[in-house]
């Protein structure tokens, strides 16, 4: 299956994205405020962001460079929704429908498993068994939890399930830990950025593999809708999205019997066409979400962060917002999803070479930050990329990148169950 992949991408040419020299000296757009429904007076401060880089707000299109509103002209006004920033954009074409505040700063909460799952998913063998230590339970008091017993034995896919279904933070912890091989939970976390940074999100920074608060750890709506394609391009995870129920094993060495957990996403059985997704809560990200669906054939998937559960709650927000995507035309689009590796990619003898990429304008990673790592115009791509090549994209910069399997890894196309 590797070698498949790699044959039909191997054609696959992706061009730096460019940025003009005058980009900073730009004048400020206008910006639109989003519709905004009334949110309680009680909402607590949010983290301080860190500053912005003028580079990263125009990834994915100059319309997108904006803390408001952006919409296609002549598109109906999106529903108000309490989510101070949020995506609409198609999973298959990688176009954004319209967006509030794409490139701002939020704090991700539980949809940061999403980023575990993306970056770990592909590499850890659903069937190897993992025994539960007394590190992996080390989470915030009163946190959302599996259940996990140290010394447990449970298979990966058991606990891939338990943090998707559950949002097991002990789950996260097993898995980045796993994940992370020598260098053990901290290895995940940095596995995680590693990953974010190939796909684009360049406005992300993992800090804990859960999405519980830690210092420096942030992600925008654009960022989220860039991981959440890159989750849904896997069988394995389009088929936990959308699994309902799930029995934990009994642990008969450890006396105690077995349970069942359920799918904590009320999209799935509430919402036609439903694909599946993540929630997420903690009280200084609030609500943060992400969902997608299918409509005749159309993909689409919505994000949103910090938002408050009244007057409806974070998955009823994504599901009124796919509702408006899903009624604008198949053409439609403000800006796009950038493909995995394209603002990574080296560029090529014919490329220009005097003019900076993005990457070059970005300050270092703040390497103090516990288990964490280390002017407006049209983007350039190659010409004539169709649909799908965005996956076959990342499992070339993916392969090259992480050519060397620690223990307890497997190879791509090995040891998946059939979706």
């Amino acid at each position: 299956m590797r070698n498949r992949r790699l044959a039909a991408a191997s054609s696959v040419l992706l061009l730096p994205v460019l940025v003009p020299a005058s980009a900073a000296a730009a004048p400020t757009p206008t910006v639109v405020p989003c519709p905004q429904a009334s949110m309680p007076a009680s909402t607590p401060s949010r983290p301080s962001p860190p500053p912005a880089v003028a580079e990263d707000q125009v990834v994915g299109g100059a319309a997108l460079a904006t803390s408001g509103l952006v919409v296609p002209a002549g598109a109906a006004q999106p529903p108000e929704v309490t989510a101070s920033s949020w995506l609409v954009a198609d999973l298959d074409t990688g176009e954004v429908l319209g967006a509030c505040g794409p490139h701002e700063y939020a704090t991700p909460a539980s949809v940061q498993k999403l980023l575990l799952t993306a970056a770990l998913l592909p590499d850890l063998d659903p069937q190897q068994v993992v025994t539960v230590t007394k590190e992996d339970l080390d989470i915030e008091p009163g946190s959302s939890a599996v259940g996990l017993l140290v010394g447990g034995r449970y298979p990966v896919e058991t606990l891939w399930l338990g943090l998707l279904l559950q949002s097991g933070n002990d789950a996260a912890n097993v898995l980045a830990r796993l994940g992370g091989g020598a260098e053990g939970r901290a290895g995940g976390v940095r596995a995680m950025n590693e990953f974010a940074e190939e796909l684009g999100a360049r406005q992300t920074h993992a800090v804990t593999p859960s999405g519980l608060d830690g210092p420096g750890q942030f992600t925008s709506a654009y960022d989220l809708a860039l991981i959440a394609r890159a989750c849904f391009a896997e069988p394995a995870f389009q088929r936990y999205a959308l699994t309902e129920t799930h029995q934990i094993p009994d642990q008969e060495a450890l006396g105690r019997k077995g349970f069942q957990i359920q799918n904590g996403n009320s999209l799935i059985d509430q919402y036609p066409g439903a694909l599946g997704g993540k929630t997420g809560f903690t009280t200084l990200a609030r609500h943060t979400y992400v969902g997608a669906a299918e409509r005749a054939g159309r993909r689409l998937v919505v994000t949103l962060l910090g938002a408050e559960a009244r007057p409806l709650r974070g998955w009823e927000q994504g599901a009124a917002l796919l509702d408006w995507g899903f009624a604008l035309p198949r053409e439609t689009s403000v800006g796009r999803l950038v493909e995995p590796g394209e603002l990574t990619a080296v560029p090529s003898a014919t490329a220009p070479a005097a003019v900076p990429s993005a990457a070059d304008a970005r300050p270092a990673a703040d390497n103090s930050l516990p288990e964490g790592l280390t002017g407006p115009g049209p983007l350039l791509v190659a010409a004539g990329v169709g649909v799908g090549i965005g996956g076959l994209a990342a499992l070339i910069v993916r392969l090259a990148r992480h050519p060397r399997r620690e223990p307890g890894r497997r190879r791509r196309g090995q040891g998946h169950r059939r979706a």
